[in-house]
């Protein structure tokens, strides 16, 4: 297929940095680097799952968890409510 395309001058430049690179010629260059970009928007990308690790705090002495409203009180002070 022949089409005639305006490429911007970033685009262009880096174009023809990769030509000189890579000793291509200039149109199997940009078809290379076309159907690389088009075939990496197809695939999705690859991330780690997200893992929490848990850090066990303890409580200080003194507090309980048998009694929240105290709990409170203690942390955010006699306001919390």
């Amino acid at each position: 297929m022949r089409t005639t395309l305006t490429l911007e001058e970033d685009v262009a430049k880096l174009i023809e940095q990769e030509v000189k690179r890579s000793g291509e010629p200039f149109k199997t260059t940009v078809n290379r680097l076309l159907r690389a970009g088009l075939i990496a928007t197809r695939q999705p990308r690859k991330s780690k799952p997200f893992k929490v690790k848990p850090i066990a705090m303890g409580l200080r002495e003194g507090l309980s968890y048998d009694s929240i409203s105290t709990l409170l009180e203690e942390a955010e002070g006699p306001w919390h409510r």
